[in-house]
């Protein structure tokens, strides 16, 4: 069993912990009053939707592509600072 099956079979509770110490936060947006956060944790994509003290965490198929994954991030991702290495 792969680590994201595993992540996926995670209580909600410790979903948000592990993003929170382990994920990398790479984007954000807004959609109908949800905060989204698209976290990256062990080589896959997760958002983390927020509204009202109410965290949910979405997962994605793993035949999900990442341009499909990063598109509605594209308008607010800042890419400058991976330019200037």
């Amino acid at each position: 069993m792969s680590e994201y099956s595993l992540f996926q079979q995670l209580p909600i509770r410790d979903q948000v912990e592990l993003l929170a110490r382990q994920g990398a936060a790479i984007a954000h947006r807004n959609h109908k009053g949800w905060s989204i956060t698209l976290y990256a944790i062990n080589n896959y994509f997760v958002e983390q939707w927020e509204k009202d003290g109410l965290a949910i965490v979405g997962t994605f198929k793993s035949s999900a592509k990442p341009v499909t994954i990063l598109e509605p991030y594209l308008d607010n991702l800042q890419v400058q600072q991976f330019l200037e290495i």
